[in-house]
């Protein structure tokens, strides 16, 4: 998981695409709820506005989470 940080978006996607498959057949379906929607909506938007972290901040967070 700490390695596909660093791959391209879209090979991010195809694993991210692959973990959701796979929790579905292992686990049922997530159902998201208001505020999972919302969050993903509020994300796209940044998005297309072009509204990214930078580098710094992204290493900043791993950096937190592999404590």
């Amino acid at each position: 998981m700490e390695r596909a940080a660093s791959w391209p978006d879209d090979a991010q996607a195809e694993l991210m695409r692959f973990m959701i498959d796979t929790e579905a057949r292992h686990f049922g379906i997530y159902r998201l709820d208001d505020e999972d929607r919302s969050r993903i909506e509020r994300s796209l938007a940044a998005a297309r506005r072009g509204e990214f972290a930078t580098d710094e901040e992204v290493e900043a967070l791993f950096r937190r989470y592999r404590a």
